[in-house]
């Protein structure tokens, strides 16, 4: 299996352009895996620059509904004429952040019939799984980060049930695929105990504590191999590195082999 960063908030290639987002390649030995699609169209030159053939991909996944990650759907569907993309249903809905600026997706796109829209869980087939894990227990609360949902010109707290994590079964490895975990990355953890996790941790905005801290010290509590990125945030990776020595940073560009 082969990962790669189209695109992260860094990079260390001058010839690859970053931007707040995330979007990953993934070649299994069954499929060729494109997993969220930044904010713009950036990933797609990225992809271009690296010798990734966007055409060939045969399965496409959206994390969340959020539009650092789906900002890129239209130009991937240019590209590409024939990958479904798997979407849950509530990834529509109306997403603000704190201070009510809409963050969602682009609407006019609803429509598409090149959208597979998923429930709480989706077997693709004998090696992927899409979950949101929405009926779980979530032992570690760290809050909706002032997120906000709005149904019927009512702002409520964001729940996040738009959010869904790919794991990958292949070779004697449960590799799991998560966009910005916002249900917790400890949660997420817990329940799917993979080998390797791949993803955002959404603490960029946590002070680096004894709170966080701790944090990376539960993780370091489980036998699983952290690639992060995006919206960890660079200083918090660095200091959670002291605790958390299976944690390692994926910016644009850069690929894991497993």
């Amino acid at each position: 299996m082969r990962i790669t960063s189209l695109i992260e908030n860094t990079t260390e290639n001058e010839k690859l352009t970053a931007e707040h987002g995330l979007s990953l390649y993934i070649e299994t030995e069954q499929h060729k895996i494109l997993f969220d699609m930044g904010q713009s169209e950036k990933f797609a030159d990225n992809a271009e620059k690296l010798g990734i053939d966007l055409t060939e991909v045969d399965i496409a996944i959206l994390s969340h509904g959020h539009y650092d990650h789906g900002g890129g759907i239209r130009r991937f569907l240019e590209i590409n004429k024939k990958s479904p993309i798997y979407i849950n249903q509530y990834a529509f809905e109306e997403h603000y952040n704190s201070e009510k600026k809409y963050i969602g997706l682009d609407t006019s796109l609803i429509g598409s019939d090149r959208f597979i829209f998923t429930e709480d869980f989706r077997k693709i087939d004998c090696c992927l799984t899409l979950c949101t894990c929405n009926n779980n227990n979530r032992p570690f609360n760290v809050g909706d980060f002032g997120m906000l949902v709005k149904s019927e010109d009512i702002f409520s707290p964001e729940d996040f049930k738009h959010e869904q994590y790919l794991l990958i079964e292949e070779g004697g490895n449960n590799v799991l695929i998560s966009g910005c975990s916002h249900k917790g990355i400890m949660n997420i953890t817990d329940w799917f105990k993979p080998d390797i996790l791949v993803g955002g941790f959404h603490f960029s905005k946590f002070p680096l504590n004894e709170k966080l801290e701790e944090y990376a010290k539960i993780l370091a509590s489980f036998a699983t191999t952290y690639y992060t990125c995006h919206c960890t945030g660079t200083e918090q990776y660095n200091f959670m590195k002291n605790y958390l020595p299976n944690l390692y940073y994926l910016s644009t560009g850069k690929e894991i082999i497993i």
